[in-house]
């Protein structure tokens, strides 16, 4: 089993910044794409960036050049930085990831809440 476990959120103004962190930990034996979900009140969980396990990116248009993914593998964690923090950025923020144990299976953290509002 893979306990992904986000450390991170808060409170923040508009203009601020925050840097997300997703530790896995468990009997791992590899960890492939890892990413970062978010999900506001009243609308569906949303991607809000991915990485590969060669650090290829992908982000959505809501977040490009504010939003940084990035990872560590030997620590398995994943981060995220989030720059130029808008309102419309308030979510709980869920971090997922493809890992092998036995067998290959998605893995999904408990969520860590952003609230953005001066």
């Amino acid at each position: 089993q893979v306990q992904l476990v986000e450390s991170g959120g808060g409170l923040v103004q508009p203009g601020g910044s925050l840097r997300l962190s997703c530790a896995a930990s468990g009997r791992i034996f590899s960890i492939n794409g890892m990413g970062w979900y978010r999900q506001a009140p009243g609308k569906q969980r949303e991607l809000v960036a991915a990485i590969t396990s060669g650090a290829s990116t992908n982000y959505a248009d809501s977040v490009k050049g504010r939003f940084t993914i990035s990872r560590d593998n030997a620590k398995n964690t994943l981060y995220l930085q989030m720059n130029s923090l808008k309102p419309e950025d308030t979510a709980v923020y869920y971090c997922t990831a493809r890992a092998r144990t036995n067998t290959m299976n998605d893995y999904w953290g408990q969520g860590t809440q952003v609230t953005v509002s001066s």
